[in-house]
């Protein structure tokens, strides 16, 4: 796949990155998809198998979750972080899915209802029975919702607690407008953005070693002094690392970079931002989001199933 080092997925070319990330600024920018194909070729850049860019060709990249380090929940459809390299951010994949104009993509619109952005994503919520990560998916009525997984990417939760992705966003929003409104609000949010990029200089200091651990993993295998069964261990503990250290960079960047400078009223302003923007923010006030059990099925009320771990020294 272009952009990408291996069949696996893992590894990108820094190259074709740099190339697929200027083909959306030119799409963001108003470009029509043939145009921006036409330009492609024109600079020499060539697919994976030496063909020239085309509108369809292009189209069928970008339509795929992979290129945002993203995979589709097989049983719902839904879109799930996978925490590999990317060559775009989630959000401008979203954007490209619903762009006016969309040609080359290969899933059917009528077959499956829009996809849903949910606000605690990416390890802010956490099942209250067993710890284990949250994931979006929606019910088999297609209600949007959050699950404790029984096994997602290998990691097996209870699976025994769901809630209403609406109702718990409501919730948790509710709240954070509440602690928004509080005097020194800024100060506080910019506070642990401050912690926040400390910690991503810290892992990418980490990801360096072990890519660095990695390429020297190569040489006692090549002089067979590792044998193909302990190459393979190591290079996979290496691997998980790696995808473990990834997905963290990409949720502390995506914090760090929220825009909050000049902001005057951080509650009006928490209404109208992008949900990037939001999600953003919503990690630097919130360390977790615990969600427990219903008290019986049915039940729709979340107040008592909620706990909310704050992050900033403000909150309480």
């Amino acid at each position: 796949m272009y952009g990408f080092d291996n069949q696996a997925l893992t590894r990108v070319r820094a190259e074709e990155r740099q190339v697929v990330r200027e083909a959306v600024g030119r799409l963001r920018a108003g470009q029509s998809q043939a145009q921006v194909a036409a330009w492609m070729t024109a600079e020499g850049h060539r697919g994976t198998m030496g063909g020239e860019w085309t509108s369809m060709k292009l189209g069928r990249l970008l339509d795929n979750p992979a290129v945002a380090g993203l995979e589709r929940d097989p049983k719902t459809g839904e879109l799930c972080e996978t925490g590999r390299e990317a060559l775009i951010t989630p959000e401008e994949f979203r954007w490209l899915q619903q762009r006016p104009g969309r040609r080359g993509g290969v899933r059917s619109e009528e077959a499956r209802e829009p996809d849903f952005e949910y606000l605690l994503a990416s390890g802010l919520s956490v099942c209250g029975q067993c710890g284990q990560q949250m994931t979006g998916g929606r019910t088999s009525a297609g209600t949007p919702s959050y699950r404790c997984p029984t096994n997602f990417e290998g990691r097996g939760g209870c699976g025994k607690v769901r809630v209403n992705a609406s109702l718990l966003e409501d919730y948790v929003a509710e709240h954070i407008l509440g602690e928004l409104a509080r005097p020194g609000a800024q100060a506080a949010l910019e506070e642990a953005r401050a912690r926040m990029a400390a910690e991503a200089d810290e892992v990418r200091a980490r990801i360096t070693a072990l890519e660095k651990a990695r390429i020297e993993l190569a040489e006692p295998y090549e002089k067979r002094q590792l044998s193909r069964a302990a190459f393979g261990a190591a290079d996979k503990r290496i691997g998980d690392s790696l995808k473990k250290e990834r997905a963290r960079l990409r949720f502390l960047e995506q914090i760090v970079d929220v825009p909050l400078g000049g902001v005057e009223d951080l509650a009006r302003w928490w209404k109208h931002a992008p949900h990037g923007s939001k999600r953003s923010l919503a990690a630097l006030l919130v360390e977790k989001v615990l969600v427990h059990p219903a008290r019986a099925r049915g039940v729709r009320d979340v107040d008592d199933r909620v706990t909310l771990s704050w992050r900033t020294e403000m909150a309480a």
